[in-house]
């Protein structure tokens, strides 16, 4: 069964915090780890690996190996992926029609079959016990109805696993909050970050897909596409809120948020 989910950012300054806002948004991705330490795997959706235009990436490869960190950040380390979870979601996710691929490295199994990790879900991971997972990259190419969609299949494979499992969603918002960031400062990233907090705060979050499209794109995010298919995720039962916290101690807005199981439908 799906147990809970963590929505968890992917900057480095969670892993160092230097301001009280930061601190605080540490905190809460500490909570996540205690709340997620009985379950017996993740699925961890992120936006910063495999970059397909039209297609959700499953990853298949059997051996999850840390690869590039952020601004000279480097995690070391080495996770394994719950192959059989793996196998299953992309079953489903394709025999329903949905744009998914399988994507492995190498080798179809075994010790040569390996995949590397980015800041994306490494930074996530470091608050995170170790466990086998399922990694997945969903295209931003994608339509909204399509990756809710894909969602509320994944979230019935997870209730039907057998396995307490736990989603982690990997994602900062906008990337626009200084004129000394690589994308100068726009209102939009600001605006958008707000809207995100409020419809967490508040259990608005089927107002998701009503977010403008001019919005999401003006305000540089890398957090939408995966929180639709979250959404649809969560439409397997009710959840919730437990902890929540936002800073933006450089140019990008983090998010970090715990929902925990409490009912199924």
């Amino acid at each position: 069964m799906l147990a809970g989910i963590g929505l968890m950012p992917h900057g480095n300054p969670v892993l160092d915090p230097k301001d009280e806002k930061t601190l605080k948004l540490a905190n809460v991705l500490k909570s996540i780890g205690r709340a997620f330490a009985n379950v017996d795997s993740y699925v961890l959706i992120s936006p910063h690996n495999a970059r397909m235009s039209d297609h959700i990436g499953i990853v298949m490869a059997e051996h999850l190996v840390s690869w590039l960190g952020f601004e000279g950040k480097e995690l070391p380390g080495e996770w394994e992926t719950w192959r059989k979870l793996a196998e299953k979601i992309y079953k489903e996710e394709k025999d329903a029609g949905m744009p998914v691929v399988d994507l492995n490295f190498a080798s179809l199994r075994g010790e040569y079959s390996r995949w590397p990790l980015t800041w994306g879900e490494l930074i996530p991971l470091q608050f995170l016990e170790k466990k086998p997972l399922v990694l997945m990259t969903p295209s931003r190419g994608i339509d909204r109805e399509t990756l809710i969609k894909s969602g509320e299949i994944l979230g019935k494979v997870l209730e039907e696993s057998g396995k307490r499992i736990a989603l982690v969603v990997s994602a900062d918002h906008g990337h626009g909050h200084s004129e000394k960031g690589p994308y100068g400062k726009v209102k939009e990233s600001e605006e958008y970050d707000r809207l995100i907090m409020e419809l967490i705060n508040e259990n608005r979050l089927e107002e998701l897909p009503e977010i403008p499209e001019e919005l999401v794109s003006k305000a540089l995010v890398d957090s939408y596409w995966q929180m639709l298919i979250m959404l649809g995720v969560m439409r397997v039962g009710e959840f919730e809120l437990k902890e929540s916290a936002y800073a933006c101690p450089t140019y990008f807005g983090m998010a970090g948020a715990l929902w925990i199981r409490t009912k199924s439908l």
